[in-house]
């Protein structure tokens, strides 16, 4: 199949790409660059830079491209950033998952993976999280992702696109062997932010230890970025062979405190990590840990990388040989 990826020059975005050669797909790649990478996107896929939001730009790609398939990855994501400058977030992230509808509607386009997350449920009170439970989100950027759900589902009673929604819970690690991994232009995730204190020395700020939680930090849970494509792939064939749509949790359904993946990254990279205590970030919960018993039931899919240890390995493995084209 020909698979348009929007953001496949991203860190998740350019493993799905990784994943979809792999798998024998044809891949076009629809990114921006302002938070990718051209060189993390596979020799093999074809990559146009510019905006979904663009809908001249967009329109062209489609009218080039016999598209079959759609994933979006294509979003802000930073929860503190949401918090500040909401608007940017809504218009990047709802407004740009319409453009792309729009143009899947005109080109005859009916499937699309949506990148979504755990921040749609906010502070649940029944861990682990089932797709089932309410969308209360915390900060505009989980609320951005529930209007974009909202606006699949309509378009599936309206138009007949189908959806597969992938709620991510904490996403880390590095593909083993393509020498791609997460290294944001900004970054603001504990593990890839812990690496680089390892490698340089310096200390790490801790967002809170007030929360009510066994050591008073939050608590989340981990999915390597490899495992997170796998479901993709499954879940791109489902929505084809059985023209439904569907949501499913992507995580490990076991939670770690922030201090417990200190503790991990000081064990992995051998090095003694200095910690200062800042104040809680707004918007972010207490604990998100996800049920996969769904996708598991449905799909088949369960996490191969179930170690935080290793999760942490494959990610150090990448932030000591980063390549040329993320510095």
């Amino acid at each position: 199949m020909h698979i348009l990826v929007c953001g496949g020059a991203g860190y998740i975005g350019s493993h799905a790409v990784l994943e979809l050669i792999r798998n024998g797909h044809k891949v076009c790649v629809v990114d921006n660059l302002e938070n990718g990478y051209k060189g993390a996107v596979h020799k093999d896929a074809v990559i146009e830079v510019g905006d979904i939001r663009n809908h001249s730009f967009l329109d062209n790609i489609f009218s080039r491209n016999n598209i079959d398939a759609v994933m979006h990855f294509a979003a802000h994501s930073l929860v503190g950033e949401s918090a500040a400058d909401t608007l940017k977030y809504y218009d990047n992230n709802v407004t740009g998952a319409i453009s792309l509808l729009q143009l899947m509607r005109k080109h005859g386009i009916f499937y699309i993976v949506f990148s979504s997350t755990a921040a749609v449920y906010g502070e649940s009170k029944r861990m682990p999280i089932t797709e089932t439970e309410p969308l209360l989100p915390k900060n505009p950027y989980g609320g951005s992702k529930v209007m974009v759900e909202n606006i699949l589902k309509l378009c599936d009673k309206a138009y007949g696109i189908k959806h597969s929604i992938l709620r991510y819970f904490n996403v880390a690690g590095a593909d083993e062997s393509a020498g791609i991994g997460e290294a944001h232009k900004h970054e603001t995730h504990i593990i890839p932010l812990l690496l680089t204190c390892a490698m340089q020395g310096s200390k790490f700020k801790l967002y809170g230890d007030d929360y009510p939680t066994l050591d008073g930090t939050c608590v989340r849970d981990y999915i390597h970025v490899s495992d997170l494509v796998r479901a993709h792939m499954l879940a791109l064939d489902d929505i084809i062979k059985n023209n439904k749509s569907s949501v499913y949790n992507l995580g490990n359904g076991v939670g770690f405190s922030n201090k417990e993946i200190i503790d991990a990254v000081r064990k992995v990279t051998g090095k003694s990590i200095k910690c200062t205590i800042s104040d809680r970030r707004p918007g972010d919960p207490a604990i998100l840990v996800a049920s996969y018993d769904k996708i598991l039931s449905e799909l088949g899919w369960r996490p191969l990388y179930t170690s935080i240890d290793d999760i942490i390995q494959t990610a150090w493995s990448f932030h000591a040989n980063i390549p040329y084209y993320f510095m």
